[in-house]
């Protein structure tokens, strides 16, 4: 049995990977009428976040603190028979990349956010983009913006300690029973001691069509071919996970396998607070090959605006209210940053 100390700091824990997603979460309440009676828009939550998370000119609004880097994807072919997508037939493929981790404040330490984010641009040669963003979870804790929108409030660092107030955490999950497999993520996961051993995960479900019109629903992930290794309990370097990858680099390549997991007819496509079975067929697409880094917030990612919504023929999104939502936002805050980044005369 759980000793209220013990309760305490599990729930701190939790709270600690929510505030991870927490912007990624506010991002997403953004429709009119969706909370409350008063009109919310990207702007108007976008606004709410910065005031309770810290403003930072000329930064991203979320995954604030990170990294460019820059690679290729390695077709397989083997998903070439599910979508018509250039990107799972071309051999080689041009890949941009940004290694973050979560929150509004580009000079939290990297260990401070037990999760981490990657997001990809993939461009194949018949001119056509992918992007994605991915999150260490493999799931959200809720399936609505409205929940995710009471999930931020409930998750909002108390002024005097700096930290959520348990109570109020617990009340939320406790009135959102479908977090419980967010929950049981949270509470089994170990934090890696690299971006590299890491694996990444779409959490939302995407079509893939092929040529012959086909739709299958797949989730991904990138699956790390390093092996794994927990973080270290003490890590004084606030820019532990940032040099890592650097010297990782010097040594060579890093290599994740894209994982497609295929769903069945009955499992939750437009909910991405539900897995799916464990037992579903996977495919191996191809290999991402990240061989060089730049410094933080410079490079070709710099100016790139991670939308999931940017697809190529042969992938299209599910009817997830999410990503419609995560793309009025991320348009949002990336107009928002390169105007306060033109106003200091230099994007960070």
């Amino acid at each position: 049995m759980s000793t209220p100390l013990h309760g305490r700091s599990r729930t701190l824990r939790l709270a600690a990977i929510g505030l991870g997603l927490g912007a990624l979460a506010a991002s997403f309440a953004y429709a009119a009428g969706w909370i409350g009676t008063q009109r919310l828009t990207p702007k108007t939550i976008i606004d709410t976040f910065e005031a309770q998370a810290g403003h930072y000119p000329g930064y991203r609004k979320n995954h604030a603190k990170g990294l460019c880097v820059s690679g290729h994807f390695l077709s397989s072919g083997e998903a070439r028979s599910l979508s018509s997508a250039r990107v799972f037939s071309q051999q080689n493929v041009p890949v941009i990349g940004r290694f973050a981790i979560g929150g509004s404040n580009p000079y939290t330490a990297d260990t401070s956010v037990p999760t981490r984010s990657l997001a990809l641009q993939l461009s194949s040669d018949d001119g056509q983009v992918w992007r994605t963003g991915m999150n260490t979870p493999p799931v959200l804790a809720v399936a609505t913006p409205e929940a995710f929108y009471q999930q931020v409030l409930a998750m909002t660092p108390d002024p005097a300690t700096g930290k959520p107030d348990p109570a109020r955490v617990q009340a939320f999950f406790a009135a959102h029973p479908e977090s419980a497999a967010f929950r049981q993520w949270a509470k089994d996961y170990k934090a890696p001691d690299s971006f590299a051993n890491s694996s990444y995960n779409s959490i939302n479900a995407f079509a893939l069509v092929n040529q012959n019109g086909d739709t299958r629903y797949v989730r991904w992930s990138l699956v790390p071919q390093t092996p794994f290794a927990a973080l270290p309990g003490q890590v004084d370097d606030r820019d532990y996970l940032q040099h890592d990858l650097h010297h990782r680099l010097q040594q060579g390549p890093l290599r994740w396998t894209l994982r497609l997991t295929l769903a069945e007819p009955g499992d939750p496509v437009d909910d991405p607070s539900q897995p799916w079975p464990a037992a579903r067929s996977t495919v191996d697409a191809g290999t991402l090959v990240i061989d060089a880094v730049d410094g933080p917030e410079q490079g070709a990612c710099r100016d790139l605006n991670f939308d999931p919504l940017i697809l190529p023929t042969g992938i299209q999104p599910s009817a997830d209210p999410i990503l419609a939502a995560r793309s009025a936002a991320y348009s949002e805050s990336f107009n928002r940053r390169s105007r306060e980044a033109a106003s200091l005369g230099a994007r960070p």
